[in-house]
This record gives C-alpha cells, sequence and structure tokens, in this order.
C-alpha cells in the first residue's frame, strides 16, 4: 500500500442513469488538498452543500448505502468508493448534479478507468492508516451474516455467499492485497435475483435498472408468460434465461465468483465510510450493506478511542514530511538552536517532529557534564519549533513570516531527557488559528512516556 497520500492530477467528469433513483446525473471528480477525505458536493442544491463520506452520516441501506450530510444526500455511494480505495485516493472531491452517482455498468471500473486515466498525484502527508489492535465481529443469527475484523499489518478482505438458488450457490472470493483490486474486482457487477426484481420496483427502487448494469439471476425455470411480464418491468421488447449460468438475456459473467467479488468491492467501498485506510484481515460470511455498516461502525468507534492518547508512532524507514533542509527553509533558527530534526506528520490541526539527542548537544557541555541531562527549556524550544512547523503550514507563503512563541502556561516536566533519546513531539491546535494567533497542546515522548508538555501560544508575523 502506498504510505503517501495521493489526490488526482486533475479533474474528471462522467455522466449516467443512477440505479435506484433513475435520474440522469453529471458526476464530477476534482483534486482536493491533503487529509481532505472523501466528500460529495450536490451541485444542484442551494448553497450547494458539502457531504462527508462517513459512516455516521448512513441513514439508507436498502439495497445501496445512502449519506446523508449538511442537507446533501446521495444514493448509492458504495461502487465510487470502492474506486477510490482501489486507486488509493485519499483526498478527493466528487461534485454531483443529481441524488445518485451514475450506476454506470454496475460495478466500479468505470470510475477506475477515468481516475487513472487523469492520473495520480502524491502529497506531502503520510496516510493515516487505523490498524486494528483487537478483533472486530459482527453477527446477524437470524440472517446467518457473520462478520469479523482481525488485527493485520496489511488490508485483506475474504468473502463467502451462499444463495438457496440452482444456479447460484456458495461462492468465495479473497483480496490479499488492495492492488489486486483494479484488474480482479472493479468490472465485477451488481446483482439480483428475478424474484427480487418487482419487488424492487413496486418499491420504487431501481428505476434506473438494466440488464446492461446489473446481472439477473434466474430462480428458477419460467414460463413465456412470466418472461414477458419481466420484459415488461425492465421495458424490454424480450427477455430470455441462458440455462447454461442461469442468468437474463444470456449475458457473460466476467468471473466464475462474479458474485461474491462484486460483494467484496461493495464491502471495500462501505468500509471506506470509517473515514481512514484500514489495516486489517476482514472475513465475510453473506454481508450485505446493513452488515458492512455496522462493521464499519465498530471499527471507527475503536479508531476514534485509540487516537484520544495515541502516542505518535515512529518508523525511521518512512521517508519524513519535511526534512532538515526543508525545515533549515521554514525556521529562522541557525546552529546551535536547529532543534528539529524531520517532521513526520502534519495535518490542518496537528504536527509531530523528531529529535534525535546525541551526547555531542552543546549545552550538555555544562548542564550536568557528568550526569547529562536535556535542559527542560531546550525541551521546550523544540516543542515550539515544531509546533511553528504546524504555524507556518496555515499560509500559503510560508517563507514570509516568523513564527515567534508569546506564551507558555502549564509546563510540566515528568522525566529526564538524556542521550540516546528519540524525542516525539506532538503539537495539536487547541483552537483554529485566527488572526496569526495559534493556541495549541504540545506533548513530548520517549520510548511510549511522557516526558514534557505544555500550552503554548505562537504568533505570524509577516517579515518586513
Amino acid at each position: 500500500m502506498n504510505n503517501k497520500q495521493h489526490t488526482i492530477k486533475k479533474s474528471v467528469t462522467l455522466s449516467g442513469v443512477g440505479l435506484h433513483t433513475g435520474v440522469q446525473s453529471t458526476m464530477t471528480f476534482l483534486p482536493a488538498p491533503p487529509n481532505h477525505g472523501y466528500k460529495f458536493q450536490r451541485v444542484d442544491l442551494p448553497g450547494q452543500p458539502i457531504a462527508d463520506a462517513d459512516v455516521d452520516h448512513v441513514v439508507d441501506i436498502s439495497r445501496g448505502t445512502t449519506i446523508e450530510h449538511n442537507g446533501a444526500r446521495i444514493n448509492t455511494v458504495e461502487h465510487v468508493l470502492a474506486a477510490m480505495v482501489g486507486c488509493q485516493i485519499d483526498n478527493i472531491l466528487i461534485q454531483l448534479d443529481g441524488p445518485e452517482p451514475p450506476i454506470m455498468d454496475g460495478s466500479s471500473i468505470k470510475f477506475v478507468e477515468a481516475l487513472l486515466d487523469v492520473g495520480l498525484e502524491e502529497q506531502e502527508a503520510h496516510r493515516k492508516f487505523f490498524e486494528l489492535t483487537e478483533e472486530v465481529r459482527y453477527k446477524d443469527l437470524e440472517r446467518g451474516v457473520e462478520l469479523a475484523a482481525l488485527p493485520h499489518s496489511d488490508y485483506r478482505l475474504t468473502v463467502m455467499v451462499d444463495y438457496n438458488s440452482k444456479f447460484l450457490s456458495s461462492q468465495h472470493a479473497n483480496l490479499t492485497n488492495i492492488e489486486q483490486f483494479n484488474e480482479d474486482f472493479a468490472k465485477c457487477r451488481t446483482f439480483c435475483f428475478v424474484h427480487e426484481l418487482e419487488a424492487l420496483y413496486k418499491a420504487g427502487l431501481i428505476k434506473g435498472g438494466d440488464l446492461s448494469n446489473a446481472v439477473v439471476i434466474a430462480d428458477r425455470d419460467y414460463t413465456e408468460e412470466e418472461l414477458e411480464h419481466l420484459a415488461m418491468v425492465l421495458g424490454k421488447p424480450k427477455v430470455s434465461v441462458s440455462k447454461e449460468i442461469g442468468v437474463l438475456n444470456n449475458i457473460s459473467l466476467h468471473y466464475k465468483n462474479e458474485m461474491a467479488r462484486h460483494k467484496l468491492l461493495d464491502m471495500v467501498g462501505d468500509l471506506a465510510l470509517v473515514g481512514r485506510p484500514i489495516k486489517a484481515q476482514i472475513l465475510a460470511a453473506r454481508p450485505g450493506h446493513a452488515a458492512n455498516v455496522a462493521l464499519a461502525k465498530k471499527i471507527k468507534k475503536l479508531m476514534l478511542e485509540a487516537d484520544k492518547n495515541q502516542v505518535p508512532k515512529y518508523d525511521p524507514k518512512q521517508p519524513p514530511i519535511f526534512t532538515h533542509e526543508r525545515i533549515y527553509q521554514l525556521l529562522p533558527h541557525r546552529y546551535p538552536f536547529q532543534m528539529v530534526d524531520k517532521i513526520i506528520y502534519l495535518d490542518d490541526e496537528s504536527v509531530v517532529g523528531i529529535k534525535q539527542v546525541t551526547m555531542n548537544e552543546n549545552y550538555f557541555m555544562g548542564h550536568f557534564p557528568n550526569n547529562p541531562v536535556m535542559p527542560g527549556v531546550m525541551q521546550v524550544e523544540a516543542m515550539a519549533q515544531t509546533g511553528g512547523i504546524l504555524v507556518l503550514s496555515s499560509v500559503p507563503d510560508p517563507e514570509n513570516y516568523w513564527p515567534y512563541l508569546v506564551a507558555i502556561e502549564n509546563c510540566r516536566f515528568r522525566k529526564s531527557v538524556i542521550p540516546g533519546d528519540t524525542v516525539i513531539f506532538k503539537c495539536t491546535l487547541l483552537a483554529p488559528i485566527r488572526r496569526g494567533i495559534a493556541k495549541m497542546h504540545g506533548t513530548a515522548y520517549v520510548a511510549g512516556q511522557i516526558v514534557c508538555e505544555a500550552d503554548m501560544t505562537a504568533s505570524l508575523v509577516r517579515k518586513s
């Protein structure tokens, strides 16, 4: 999986009819900045409201996943979101002039092709993976549904479907690497059974459904009169059933297990509503949108709990967001006051910096030379410089500003910092930056333990 966040290089537009609403719509994918995530915008509504693609905003799961946020309702989002995950796109704005994305051929492939055609752009931000640390389960015993999310260092999914049909019994699909998705899963189409068609039709769904955008599976043998009725429901002059694979109008399947693969595609799209890329092993027996959303809500709850007091992780093998050269360009400090070696995380609200403490630090010559301890004031200085990067990132031209530390409050030193320690500094905004004034809480960690923390206020001053 990619370690850096990605968006698309330029906008791209697709048009078509919505599966359930039957409304013709135009959908435009637009590039978005780091940490933007997936958002839908209803440009046909007053104020052009934007809806975050978030599991907390799911309002309907009848034959598709519908979200509603800020007055914007979007039906059947799962195929579009699956394409985002498959392409490993993190940040995108999806504009719609109707209530539902176009169904296209009933899969994600048209979205994938359009996105890859305009190309992806790597961004200066690491992906915010949520790596599951404990087992999460969802069961619906009445429907025979069971889903499990298990800790894993990658993203893997296994799906089993089992239908009481002479043409579709048990099928399995397995994705072991997200890079398989575009080639092996994206073109797998949505499907339903003949007996579901009339019920869906009467429920006001599948208004845009067609044999060109869905696989319809026969339940049994049908009389000519029944086939004529199906043709009327589908708006076709004639309907026939393939005797070999049991689908209407002799449509060829892309894979023998295309239905299981499409269920996996749906699950990838629904789990994208967690809001961050996941590292977990997902095992699913007879999944559907209701179960997928329920599992996503459980995973998000764990994610939020883990985020509350999470100690930043530092993997020296991963490339930093800013190297010491870039920090040198942004901050005015020079030897011996260059206190931050690299920035490993940065978003609109927080920043994480690294300081490698060595015996060669100049202050060790006079600060307890026989028992070298990093002075508390230098710890605060390094933490403030880390916060300075966060404050500077709030303006489009950071090279034209000085970040001044103007206040320190509630400062505590909890553990000595000595040569050989790797100090991780995390600074988080306590409130939005207003008029160049930033209030933030800084915490310094060594080996997972807090060594120093303080509330700081910084001021951005334009260079004269």
